[in-house]
């Protein structure tokens, strides 16, 4: 077991335990494997990669900030909450020429998947309207379409799937137990909704978590089990290493260990095989060699590009240098 101390911080509520799911993944069989020696996790989740997944090849994912700040939600690791003062300001929504301007700029790059986030707790039905052009705008270039909007309403997932959109991410942050700690103004049920309706519409998945923001390794055990659990599982797994922004309530918390973060893509490898996992925030911290060992534990995507929503990411030049000296090379990773 892990060493690392549960936080306690002011946040915590009581979080409404999620409708049961079938344990096909048990949080203490998903704990016995982080508790692995760290060579023999690396080796099962390697192989499991190699059944699964040509290994040379990660995806090139490109985010951007298509509405930014203002957030009305408490995420305690968010710098774009409106309860925080971080220094980002709150903008509308970009109009589908500044967007156009950014996918062809990210497709140059190598890019094959475009991502929008916006800073909604839950999108209302004309600004569903409005991404629905941005989506159509960028699937004009031949990119894959990924949106993160916060909560959707019945309808609203229908709409983006007939405007092209191809994944819709909704991340779940983290497992159910230490989810109180860290929001109050949503449930986690309400995330468990939102990826119901997502599915419902014949949308892809993207749902993943963040870690390092106090939990312990039962928690990010939990966190991977409730994914591999989901039916079925998300077909892209982001996992986050928490960026420690200055205004926050996590700006002072404890960094993770880096071995533990492996660890993590590890198990996410194995308990979602067919799984593109990608190496999400908090890259820029991580150096080289901790990437590394991400892609020997099975991690096949990243994002791509110096900017994630509002923070700092490697800049592209870096990161296809770093393929090359791995002996790895961009593309879409395909299930065999």
């Amino acid at each position: 077991m892990s060493d690392i101390v549960e936080r306690t911080v002011t946040l915590h509520r009581p979080a409404r335990r999620p409708a049961a799911l079938p344990q096909r993944w048990p949080v203490e069989t998903v704990e016995a494997m982080f508790d692995l020696p760290f060579a023999e996790l690396l080796h099962r989740a390697q192989t499991v990669h190699r059944e699964n997944f040509d290994p040379r090849l990660v995806e090139l994912a490109t985010l951007l900030s298509v509405k930014t700040g203002g957030c009305p939600e408490d995420c305690g690791y968010c710098p774009q909450s409106a309860h925080y003062d971080t220094g980002v300001d709150a903008t509308k929504l970009m109009e589908p020429g500044e967007v156009l301007q950014a996918a062809h700029r990210a497709r140059e790059a190598g890019a094959t998947r475009f991502c929008m986030g916006a800073a909604w707790r839950a999108p209302k039905d004309r600004d569903i309207e409005k991404v629905a052009d941005l989506v159509r705008t960028v699937k004009s270039l031949g990119l894959e379409t990924c949106a993160t909007l916060g909560m959707l309403e019945d309808g609203h997932a229908q709409i983006l799937r007939d405007a092209g959109l191809d994944y819709y991410n909704h991340n779940l942050d983290s497992a159910p137990e230490f989810y109180g700690d860290i929001i109050s103004t949503r449930e986690y049920q309400d995330r468990l909704d939102t990826l119901e309706r997502v599915r419902g519409a014949g949308l892809k998945v993207c749902c993943g978590g963040i870690v390092g923001m106090g939990e312990s390794r039962r928690h990010r055990a939990g966190l991977i089990a409730q994914l591999a659990n989901l039916q079925p599982y998300p077909e892209s797994v982001p996992i986050n290493h928490l960026v420690r922004v200055a205004g926050t309530p996590l700006a002072e918390q404890d960094p993770l260990d880096p071995f533990e973060f492996v660890r993590t893509i590890a198990v996410a490898r194995i308990t979602m095989p067919r799984a593109r996992v990608r190496l999400s925030a908090g890259r820029q911290q991580m150096g080289d060699a901790v990437q590394a060992l991400c892609f020997q534990a099975g991690a096949n995507s990243i994002f791509y590009g110096d900017k994630l929503l509002t923070t700092g990411n490697p800049d592209t030049g870096a990161d296809l240098s770093l393929l090359h000296r791995l002996g790895l090379r961009a593309g879409q990773p395909e299930p065999k």
